[in-house]
């Protein structure tokens, strides 16, 4: 019954003061499309980067050949370091932390499907290439499995952007194509990915055949790179000192020589940049945070107007009995009552908006990453606590200033 007293006064001062009202509200609510809006696409950007970087590869540590910088053991400087298949189960069966080890090699290859051509680059590969580096098949296609790479088949997965130059709008999956003279027949093609990270092009135009196959065709022996996964919860530092230990082993290198093996770790670059986006998110987090704090000190003053406006009243109030905390519940209670109100239309206005950025096809370009604005539970944990924080302080002066109004001082005001 006393919330609905409340409620009926905040009307009647809304009535009285509609102007003032709608312009407190109308500041609260764009605080709060600000606010949503910045974390939205802040925690969008950050989760299309993230992809962008996995989909070059998913928490793996990439190791190539290098060559010795350092003498050891009697063995001059400057010898190269060339990695083969068998290294590859050496590190599986050495060291316990290594979830998986791939092997592979690569070369620019020729692609010929009647009088149209394509240049790109090919790799031979194990199966478990493809979710290592998240080249996952479009429906009714597959990727290379354990029959191709046993029987040495000639089949090749195709990038979507490579395909589509070969094909246009034909379905590719069981046709056959020409890799350097050679007929090989498709059995798979890759969806358009987002990657950020890559080397010798986009996977998107990349050409991939069984290793046993490639091997088969050029006789490559060693190896362009060794693509390595930790288990999970494992220190990849731990596991990348383990892999110069072991190889410098077989090799005859010291494990300090950086040089001696190519490494670009991966997890340890997806975690500085998981660190950098945690920085902008909290930048992007004040901007629209003060942006709203600002629209939170305009109901400060509208609740410092409302208290002078109401000094009789509240007089009176105090005269017949009513305590200091009556006053203050019913400041609080108008000031978070217009903060719940600017805040849930300016939330409904961010949803309709990053609703409609959803709906819009994505263009390549910067808004690859601009365009997917995401409305996490921890942009509205963030939202919903800074409202009531405003609510509470826009009140809160103000009321303890008005409930410290002598009775009689108040029953004297004009």
């Amino acid at each position: 019954m006393h919330v609905l007293i409340l409620l009926r006064e905040f009307l009647e001062d809304i009535r009285k003061q509609k102007i003032r009202a709608f312009l407190t509200i109308a500041a609260i609510t764009w605080g709060t499309l600000a606010v949503v809006l910045l974390m939205a696409f802040g925690t969008g950007l950050t989760f299309r980067m993230k992809e962008s970087f996995l989909n070059a590869a998913d928490n793996v540590i990439r190791v190539y050949g290098g060559q010795t910088t350092l003498k050891f053991q009697g063995l001059p400087i400057g010898r190269q370091i060339r990695l083969v298949e068998q290294d590859a189960y050496i590190l599986q069966q050495t060291i316990r932390d290594i979830d998986e080890v791939c092997p592979l090699i690569n070369r620019g290859v020729r692609l010929v499907r009647g009088e149209k051509i394509a240049s790109t680059h090919m790799e031979g590969v194990f199966p478990q290439f493809e979710h290592l580096r998240r080249m996952y098949p479009s429906p009714g296609g597959r990727f290379i499995n354990d029959n191709d790479l046993k029987d040495k088949k000639r089949v090749v997965f195709l990038g979507g952007e490579i395909a589509a130059e070969l094909f246009g709008d034909e379905n590719p999956i069981g046709q056959l194509i020409n890799l350097d003279g050679i007929p090989f027949t498709v059995v798979g093609t890759m969806p358009k990915k987002l990657q950020t990270s890559m080397n010798n092009g986009p996977d998107d135009r990349r050409a991939i055949i069984p290793f046993t196959t490639f091997q088969g065709i050029y006789g490559d022996r060693y190896l362009d790179e060794l693509l390595v996964r930790p288990k999970p919860g494992r220190n990849n530092l731990v596991i990348k000192n383990e892999i110069f230990r072991v190889i410098g082993q077989k090799y005859k290198f010291d494990p300090t020589d950086e040089r001696a093996l190519g490494v670009w770790d991966m997890i340890e670059m997806a975690k500085a940049s998981k660190r950098i986006f945690i920085g902008i998110n909290a930048f992007l987090a004040v901007i629209g945070a003060m942006t709203l704090i600002i629209a939170g000190v305009g109901v400060a003053n509208i609740m410092y107007v409302v208290a002078k406006e109401r000094t009789k009243e509240i007089g009176i109030k105090r005269a017949i009995g009513a305590r200091k905390r009556h006053i203050l519940f019913q400041f609080i209670f108008e000031s978070l009552l217009i903060s719940t109100i600017g805040g849930g239309v300016g939330l409904l206005l961010a949803s309709g908006i990053i609703k409609l950025m959803w709906t819009i096809p994505v263009q390549s370009g910067p808004m690859e990453f601009l365009s997917r604005p995401i409305l996490s539970d921890t942009v509205m944990l963030v939202v919903v606590s800074v409202l009531a924080l405003i609510g509470l302080l826009a009140g809160f002066f103000p009321a303890r200033k008005a409930s410290k109004v002598s009775p009689v001082e108040a029953l004297r005001y004009e």
